[in-house]
C-alpha cells in the first residue's frame, strides 16, 4: 500500500532534487563535508521531508504550515545553490539543469499550498 505523501507529485519532485543535490555533493571539495555540503543537503532534505510530516498531521492547516515550512527550505537551497555555483563546485551545465529541477519544485510547492 502506497503512503499518501508518495501520490504528491511535489513530494515527488522535491525527493528527486533532494537525491540530485545529495549526488552533486559527493563530487565537493572534502574540506566541505561539514560545512555547505552538510549545510546543503539538510536544507534540500527538509522539502521532501516537511510534506512527509504535514501529510501526517490532523488537517489542512497544519499541513499548510509544513508546506510552507518546505517552501521557506527550497529559498534556502535556492541560495545555497547559488552560492556553490560562485564557489566553483557546481559548473553552469549542472547549475542549470538543478536550478531548472528546483524551479518546477518551486512551482509544485506553491499551486499545491494554494490549494489547501
Amino acid at each position: 500500500m502506497e503512503k499518501g505523501y508518495k501520490k504528491l507529485l511535489a513530494w515527488q519532485k522535491a525527493n528527486e532534487l533532494a537525491k540530485t543535490v545529495y549526488a552533486l555533493t559527493r563530487q565537493f571539495p572534502k574540506e566541505e563535508i561539514y560545512a555547505i555540503t552538510s549545510q546543503l543537503r539538510r536544507a534540500v532534505l527538509s522539502i521532501p521531508t516537511n510534506i512527509v510530516e504535514g501529510t501526517g498531521r490532523q488537517g489542512k492547516r497544519e499541513l499548510k504550515q509544513f508546506v510552507n515550512i518546505a517552501l521557506g527550505s527550497l529559498f534556502e537551497t535556492e541560495y545555497l545553490l547559488d552560492f556553490c555555483r560562485e564557489m566553483g563546485y557546481l559548473n553552469a551545465d549542472k547549475y542549470s539543469e538543478i536550478e531548472m529541477l528546483r524551479r518546477h519544485v518551486g512551482a509544485l510547492l506553491w499551486k499545491f499550498y494554494h490549494s489547501l
